[in-house]
């Protein structure tokens, strides 16, 4: 699986998108370099006002690095988040999307 843990950034919507852009997106871009056929992003999750530049900035990767997929991950749930990640890895039509964990898990898919 091929994940990118971008850590922890400002509670602040405006300052948390500044930050990925200026220090998080550059090693994104070096991460896509290594010829993988998907990246999932692993975020901290985070309030609302935040939900727009993710989802901008990640479809932004997937149009601009298409065919590899790109998707996020919004949790701190280590299982949620490997569970995920493995779904998203054999998901060969997913891409652009953030899918928020609450790790409560759903049950069995019937």
């Amino acid at each position: 699986m091929a994940l990118y843990r971008v850590g922890k950034l400002p509670g602040d919507a405006l300052a948390a998108a500044a930050e990925f852009h200026a220090r998080v997106l550059p090693e994104v871009i070096q991460a896509l370099a290594s010829g993988a056929d998907h990246l999932t992003i692993v975020l901290s999750p985070a309030d609302d006002t935040h939900d727009g530049w993710r989802l901008a900035a990640v479809q932004g990767l997937a149009r601009e690095f298409a065919p590899i997929r790109i998707n996020a991950l919004a949790s701190d749930d280590e299982t949620a988040i490997d569970a995920a990640a493995r779904y998203c890895a054999g998901a060969a039509g997913v891409t652009g999307q953030i899918l928020p964990l609450d790790g409560n898990g759903a049950g069995a898919v019937l």
